[in-house]
């Protein structure tokens, strides 16, 4: 059977991992689906999952971190299908930088402008139409969103700083009928992006300076973590992002498996942030809108 059409869905970052899995899924549950890749040449893999899966995508270009690209593909989408009913911020980058002191000011910005930056923009670009729809916004944000982990600051900044935009965006934007969720995934080992980079160890600490001792108890500590409760497959998080966006009142927050959910709790008293969007459409006269 044909699945009822769900409308048109950008995802940004689809040549692998979870932006590759949501692009596929949702194109299977009925949405028109938009996939974009900064660099087409490496969007082979993402269009045999979708032959594999016989569902059809349009891959389209775009890199999140230039403004006029994001507009160029949203103004394309438009001219095509006239109207975008949902976005996925999946696009991201990891960290490689072993501390702060160790560090530069250009590789945290670098970080930054993928990871949040790009985020914004891609989000910006798509509201006037979100708002036409009626629309989602889902943004993929991890646990470092939310717990810090040491030898990670700039990835946990950017993803800090997604979580304060999204959270603050979300009572604005279901004001004007746009629905904004965040999931947030465990740890998801058949992508490229990884949660730990692909680093040669003794180059590294090399590089670490004073924190090279330190810098050896955190590498020896996650290897020896057992991250067996914590992974989830790509699929399985494009599940639950899915399910999300065809979701009626979904969440702000959404854990995407159980040990997520378990580690927000560490620092989370409001997991699904239903405590601060309540507490938040006070301030824009709306105490009982959805």
């Amino acid at each position: 059977m044909t699945p009822r059409h769900r409308g048109t869905l950008l995802v940004t970052g689809t040549s692998s991992g979870i932006g590759l899995a949501t692009a596929v899924r949702a194109a299977a549950a009925g949405f028109t689906t938009v996939a974009t890749v900064r660099d087409p040449d490496r969007a082979e893999a993402l269009r045999e999952a979708a032959g594999r899966a016989g569902v059809d995508l349009d891959v389209r270009r775009l890199d999140v971190t230039d403004a006029a690209s994001v507009a160029a593909c949203v103004d394309g989408v438009e001219r095509t299908y006239g109207q975008l009913d949902a976005v996925v911020n999946n696009a991201g980058v990891s960290n490689s930088d072993p501390t702060l002191e160790m560090s530069t000011a250009a590789a945290l910005r670098a970080n930054l402008e993928v990871n949040f930056f790009g985020v914004v923009e891609v989000s910006r670009a798509a509201m006037p139409l979100l708002r036409a729809a009626g629309g989602r916004l889902v943004t993929i944000g991890s646990v470092h969103g939310v717990v810090g982990q040491p030898f990670n600051e700039a990835y946990c900044a950017a993803k800090f700083a997604v979580e304060g935009f999204m959270e603050s965006l979300a009572p604005v934007a279901a004001a004007h009928g746009v629905r904004v969720s965040v999931v947030v995934p465990g740890y998801v080992p058949d992508t490229s992006f990884g949660v730990f980079p692909d680093i040669d160890r003794t180059t590294i600490q090399a590089a670490s300076g004073p924190y090279a001792a330190t810098f050896a108890d955190y590498l020896d500590r996650i290897g020896n973590q057992g991250w067996e409760a914590a992974g989830q497959p790509a699929g399985e998080v494009a599940e639950v992002v899915v399910r999300t966006l065809l979701a009626e009142r979904p969440p702000f927050r959404v854990p995407a498996n159980p040990w997520a959910a378990a580690y927000l709790d560490h620092k989370l008293a409001d997991r699904d942030g239903a405590t601060v969007q309540t507490l938040a459409r006070t301030w824009i006269g709306r105490p009982d809108s959805p």
